[in-house]
């Protein structure tokens, strides 16, 4: 069905249970992020999006009228806490949508126990390719780009700047890091460049200098990671300290380098290029506009999860409102396909995977800021789907 033809179909529906929802009480959506522990940096810009996003809707007049309520646990970065933390939101506080989750096995456990309660959840930053790929689930939405699409991106630089480069890879040791890892290897073949060697550290590595070695034999000339939070800290502050910057291109996920680390990375981050859905340089009214609305209120620039975060709750209120409630086959359908406004333009969900897509930006470092160096088209960079499940 197009997303015509089902906007039509629901629109008696939604005017016919706007009244009544308004008498509802709250909208109350469920936050399992991590407030604590490594990946807290990215927590803080989920919360942050999240919360300007509900106080701009609520002062708007809410969704059918009803006010938006965030109900916050702390998910440690640890799956079986998110799981704990996600079933006590589901059942006993019974909250109608779930976000934040960032460590993408929390992600795929969540889904789980959202397909079992029958509720919807999204992620705004989680890069695993299974989570809308052979992990999907009709219950999981996902509004980030994936780790295919950031890797398309970065292959598209990698082939122009960098041909036949040899490269090493080094990501963390759970679902992400891996595959955001074999993301960038396919892509980096298909574009003629030369694998020598990949290593995973485990989460809250507190010493990389173990794997340097392994990369002095390789001689590469671009080492790739995905590690994120307070450990690309760690490491990048340590390939300085042992001399392996020297000569070496470093690439890697999104979330590697942000906002939240830059700071205490230093010149360390020299250089670095990543392939992401969103920069505070994209320019347009609309995104320098956030930029400056977001600045204002948290005292810091928003990243991909806190401009991502933010978007999401325009997308769900765009989903109930056609659904004409929060139920959520309704709001599920709704959502399958739909199209809506981001600070990084018009986003639209493929129906048949969850997934968003979008344009991703090609980003480089230069003198500590962040700078756009190429974009790639939502199009060639989203992939094809591969989730059997629904």
């Amino acid at each position: 069905m197009s997303v015509k033809k089902l906007f039509a179909g629901v629109a008696v529906a939604a005017l016919a249970g706007t009244a009544a929802l308004a008498q509802e009480g709250a909208i109350r959506i469920g936050v399992v992020t991590p407030i604590s522990g490594t990946y807290a940096g990215i927590g803080q810009q989920v919360s942050w999006g999240l919360d300007m996003a509900a106080e701009e809707i609520n002062a708007a007049g809410g969704i059918n009228g009803r006010q938006i309520e965030l109900a916050y646990e702390d998910s440690e970065a640890n799956p079986a806490v998110a799981v704990q933390k996600a079933e006590k939101l589901m059942t006993a506080s019974d909250v109608d949508f779930l976000t934040g989750t960032v460590n993408s096995g929390a992600t795929l456990a969540v889904g789980q126990v959202a397909e079992r309660a029958g509720k919807l959840i999204a992620t705004t930053v989680s890069f695993s390719d299974a989570i809308t790929g052979s992990g999907c689930s009709p219950n999981v939405f996902r509004v980030n780009a994936r780790a295919g699409q950031q890797s398309a991106a970065l292959a598209v630089w990698l082939k122009r700047e960098r041909p036949g480069a040899k490269v090493f890879y080094l990501g963390p040791d759970y679902e992400m890091g891996r595959s955001t890892v074999a993301a960038f290897r396919k892509n980096a073949e298909e574009v003629g460049a030369e694998s020598t060697d990949e290593v995973f550290a485990p989460l809250d590595a507190k010493d990389y200098s173990q794997y340097f070695g392994g990369i002095r034999a390789a001689r590469p000339d671009v080492l790739y990671t995905s590690v994120a939070g307070n450990d690309t800290v760690r490491l990048f502050t340590q390939l300085k300290d042992f001399g392996l910057l020297d000569g070496l291109t470093v690439l890697g996920a999104s979330g590697t380098v942000t906002s939240q680390n830059i700071g205490a990375i230093g010149d360390a981050a020299e250089g670095f290029i990543t392939g992401v859905g969103y920069s505070t340089q994209i320019d347009t009214p609309e995104n320098k506009a956030f930029v400056e609305a977001f600045n204002a209120r948290n005292g810091a620039d928003p990243d991909l999860y806190g401009a991502d975060s933010y978007g999401l709750l325009f997308a769900y209120k765009k989903a109930v409102e056609a659904a004409g409630s929060t139920d959520t086959d309704a709001v599920r359908t709704a959502l399958e396909g739909l199209s809506w406004e981001t600070p990084q333009g018009v986003k639209s969900i493929r129906a048949g995977d969850h997934q968003a897509m979008q344009p991703v930006y090609v980003v480089e470092v230069k003198d500590g800021a962040f700078t756009i160096a190429d974009r790639i088209a939502g199009e060639d960079a989203i992939g094809e789907d591969v989730c059997d499940r629904f």
